[in-house]
Order: C-alpha cells, then sequence, then structure tokens
C-alpha cells in the first residue's frame, strides 16, 4: 500500500506488519497483538498515527481479565447506572478524585483499590457507603440512591437465591466468559431482543453472540452465560429453567408460529420494557450490533451462520463452548 512515511517525508510503498510482542505488567508476561508499517524505501519502521489501538492497554485489559480484575468500562457504568459523577464516587470509597479519573481511562488499579471496586459494585455494599458518608453527596441526592439501591438489594438477593437453588454455584471461568452468571443482565437482554417479538431458535444464537463478542473486543462477556453445543446452535446452558421463571413471572409471553406444511415454531414476546440501565456502554453497543447484523436472516441462516463458528464445530455435541474461541467470531 501507498502512505507517507514520517522518516522520508514522502509517499512510499509501505508493508503492514502484524506480530505478537510481551509486555510485562507487574511482572508478569503478556503477549499481544501489534501491527506498524515498513516503509520499503529507507527500511524504516513506525505506528499508524491514526491508530487508536495501544498494545499496553491492551496489554492492561488482558492483566485484569487473568486476574478477574475491573476494566474500566465497568467503572464507568456502575457511575453512571447511579448518577454519580466522579467526585462523588472518589468520596464515597475515600480516594483523590484523579485516581477514580484514571482508571477509568485505563491505568491498572493496584490490589486495595480493585477490591474497593468490586465491594463498591454491589448493590449492598454501595449502600454500606453511601450510608456512613453522609456528606459525600446532597441530601436529596443520597436519599434517593438509597432507596434505589435497598429496591435492588432485595432483587439481588432473589436473583441470587434462584440462581443457587435452580442452576447451582458455577465460578468465573473461560466457559463463562469470566464473569460469574448475572441473572439481570441475562433477562433483561433476553428483554431486549424479544422486546418486537423472537423465535426462540434466533434467541439462542443472539445471546451467544453478544456475550461472545462482547468477550472478544472487551475480553469478559456481558451476561457469564455457559453456551453447550446443541445440534441447532448453541444455546445458554438451563436454558429451559430461565425461559419457565420469565415465562412464570409474566414478563415473557409464548405465541405459537405456523409455517407452510404444518410446521410450527415458538415466538417469545416481551411484555415488561427492559431496564438497559444495568448494561454499560460497551454491552449495550453489542447488544444493538447483534439485533442489527442479523436482522434479515431467517432462523435456518442464522442456525448455518453460527454452525459455522469454530467454537461450534471443534466442541462436542452437549459440552460447552470455551470463550477462548471468541477470537475467531465471524461478527
Amino acid at each position: 500500500m501507498k502512505g507517507i512515511c514520517p522518516s522520508c517525508e514522502k509517499k512510499a510503498d509501505l508493508e503492514l506488519i502484524r506480530t505478537t510482542e510481551d509486555v510485562e505488567v507487574r511482572g508478569e508476561s503478556i503477549p499481544v497483538e501489534v501491527e506498524y508499517y515498513k516503509c520499503l524505501t529507507c527500511g524504516e519502521e513506525f505506528e499508524d498515527p491514526g491508530s487508536d489501538d495501544d498494545p499496553l492497554d491492551n496489554a492492561y485489559r488482558e492483566y485484569r481479565r487473568r486476574h478477574g480484575m475491573t476494566q474500566p468500562e465497568e467503572i464507568r457504568a456502575l457511575r453512571k447506572r447511579y448518577g454519580l459523577t466522579q467526585n462523588e464516587m472518589s468520596r464515597l470509597v475515600g480516594w483523590g478524585g484523579a485516581t477514580l479519573s484514571r482508571y477509568e481511562n485505563g491505568a491498572l488499579q493496584d490490589e486495595a483499590h480493585e477490591k474497593t471496586l468490586r465491594l463498591a459494585m454491589e448493590p449492598h455494599n454501595l449502600l454500606k457507603l453511601i450510608e456512613e458518608s453522609p456528606k459525600a453527596l446532597t441530601g436529596e441526592k443520597r436519599a434517593h440512591l438509597i432507596e434505589q439501591l435497598r429496591s435492588e438489594e432485595e432483587e439481588a438477593y432473589s436473583f441470587a437465591r434462584i440462581y443457587e437453588e435452580r442452576f447451582g454455584k458455577f465460578e468465573a471461568d473461560e466457559f463463562s466468559g469470566y464473569r460469574k452468571l448475572d441473572l439481570a443482565k441475562l433477562f433483561n437482554a433476553i428483554l431486549f431482543f424479544c422486546k418486537d417479538g423472537m423465535l426462540k431458535t434466533v434467541l439462542n444464537k443472539l445471546l451467544f453472540y453478544a456475550d461472545f463478542k462482547h468477550f472478544k473486543e472487551y475480553t469478559v462477556s456481558i451476561s457469564g452465560s455457559r453456551y453447550a453445543r446443541l445440534p441447532y446452535g448453541p444455546v445458554p446452558d438451563n436454558w429451559a429453567h430461565y425461559l419457565a421463571y420469565l415465562i412464570e413471572e409474566g414478563d415473557l409471553t409464548v405465541e405459537e408460529v405456523f409455517y407452510p406444511e404444518n410446521i410450527t415454531g415458538e415466538k417469545l414476546v416481551s411484555e415488561k420494557k427492559p431496564d438497559l440501565s444495568i448494561f454499560s456502554d460497551t454491552e449495550l453497543k453489542i447488544l444493538v450490533s447483534v439485533k442489527e447484523h442479523f436482522t434479515d436472516l431467517t432462523a435456518k441462516k442464522i442456525s448455518d451462520f453460527s454452525h459455522n463458528e469454530t467454537g461450534y464445530r471443534e466442541t462436542p455435541n452437549g459440552h460447552l463452548i470455551s470463550y477462548t474461541y471468541a477470537k475467531d467470531l465471524q461478527i
């Protein structure tokens, strides 16, 4: 390709080079993919000045993923969910204002601050921080958040109880996209996709692609769901239980769909508006992009498309599909 070489300062033939380099992060070697250009006239190598790709940022992101640490967008999502400014959040956790800003912009947090962040992301713990820091927020905002968090704490307890009683306990690992199952996000993703009605078989694939695409781009899944390889494509593990619960609660209804030759199917329709505030900006972006990507495809074409995924092809029938295959995702 042709381009301007910063060394020659003229238009020249450039070669795009992609390779893997090791970046050391806190004594740990992290391999990251890098790309740069080589001028075929003078031999100089240089980075693309228009690229937003930062190898150090990618190494930090991978380090956080390996160690189950909070990613920058998760911190921003927490503040956005509760309408907190950086200064307000900093006062609640006892940090200087610049510290939180650095973490939200990609700086790697230390272990003590990571523990604080993880605790603050649980409604019960954030509620305690607000109750114990009466001067951190204005009176009206404080009262509103206390009421909201108490309600969420009850809901979180309900979800946790449902999960443990019906589905068991699972750790965050390569089969969950390094996130513990978040039923609130899973259920609201289902409501989002089924807003205008969605065939059950299609919904399975959209959830799979949303979780795996988010993992591909941000090293963590959206919902923490595990996906099993079944004959018609990837399906969330414990899928029948999730649907039964949403139908029992009246959040979803099932409509029978008729096709030629006496073939019938089931369409799921949301009866409740999804709570999109629980998703981060990146999660919402992925949910929307996945829905748009498959809008004009038939259920069969979506199923056939999913069968071509490396993770689907290389996973035995009935087994869980590892999120490590997300790097090969077709979208």
